[in-house]
């Protein structure tokens, strides 16, 4: 046995090696996101409508970065617009016309166009409400459905991104490789999409087996969003990235913007909201959760 006196050589003698600590930056991350869960679920757990107003907000916040980063200003007429059709979104959703939520939001966006008189600016400005609407109609339409089944139908889904946010973070940091897109988000890595979405099927199978549904079936559906989670990540570095910015916004300090803690779930809901259409729109929750 040697000792850390050195080597039989007289050279020194390395010791034991020991795990890498957890950088600042990823507990900054996993507290970030533990944080945004606990208001996520307090709010599922309160209720539909408590629910649909934290939803509403949220979708506000990242509707007014939209305006800022497309037209450097989220409160002129176009950004009231945008907003006012996320709220009609919301409540129309929240009694049950979902549909009709939908109309709403290509309302809103039709509106924006018009009144923007065509061009770059108008597009991306119209393409912003549907951005922020749609994952409105999805979440509280899922959440709408049934007081237990909604519950757990949009907590699989924020647990999923979640899931994928953090070990992906967490394996692209610890194993690094070749970069996922290196234009868009440098930080990116093929290892870190890896590590994302096979941890969002555990959580997915998981919580298949706690919620008595198919885990074999949430597995894949978890995997499916996680890769949507991904793209919807990627889509939002791209919009920032082309007006050369790092944060959609500094409304949460040091963390950036709604949107960039939104990205992932914003199309993931969609996704899911859609998978359930396909499935049986009149019990979503069920469609979802169950594949049936």
């Amino acid at each position: 046995m040697s000792d850390d006196k050195g080597s039989p050589q007289g050279g020194p003698q390395p010791g034991p090696r020991t795990p890498a600590a957890i950088s600042p930056e990823l507990r900054l991350r996993i507290l970030s996101g533990l944080a945004v869960a606990a208001v996520a679920i307090f709010a599922l757990w309160a209720g539909a409508l408590p629910f649909s107003l934290l939803v509403f907000a949220i979708a506000a916040a990242m509707s007014w970065e939209w305006g800022t980063i497309v037209r450097k200003d989220g409160f002129d007429i176009p950004g009231i617009l945008h907003i006012g059709a996320v709220a009609a979104a919301a409540v129309l959703s929240g009694i049950g016309a979902a549909g009709l939520g939908v109309v709403a939001v290509a309302a809103g966006a039709i509106a924006v166009s018009a009144l923007l008189f065509g061009g770059g600016q108008a597009r991306l400005s119209s393409l912003g409400v549907f951005y922020t609407g749609l994952p409105v109609v999805a979440l509280v339409w899922l959440r709408s459905d049934d007081i237990h089944r909604g519950l757990t139908a949009v907590a699989f889904i924020l647990l999923v991104v979640a899931a994928t946010d953090i070990a992906a973070y967490a394996t692209g940091r610890t194993v690094g490789g070749p970069r996922l897109a290196p234009r868009i988000s440098p930080g990116k890595t093929w290892s870190g999409l890896a590590g994302g979405v096979a941890a969002a099927a555990g959580a997915g199978a998981l919580m298949g087996h706690a919620a008595g549904g198919s885990p074999s079936w949430m597995a894949f559906l978890a995997l499916v969003l996680a890769f949507t989670a991904q793209a919807g990540d990627l889509a939002e570095s791209a919009l920032k990235r082309s007006y050369g910015l790092k944060d959609s916004s500094n409304l949460i300090p040091g963390h950036g913007g709604f949107m960039d803690r939104m990205d992932g779930i914003v199309t993931a809901a969609v996704a899911a909201a859609l998978i359930a259409l396909l499935i049986d729109p009149y019990p979503p929750a069920r469609a979802l959760l169950h594949g049936s």
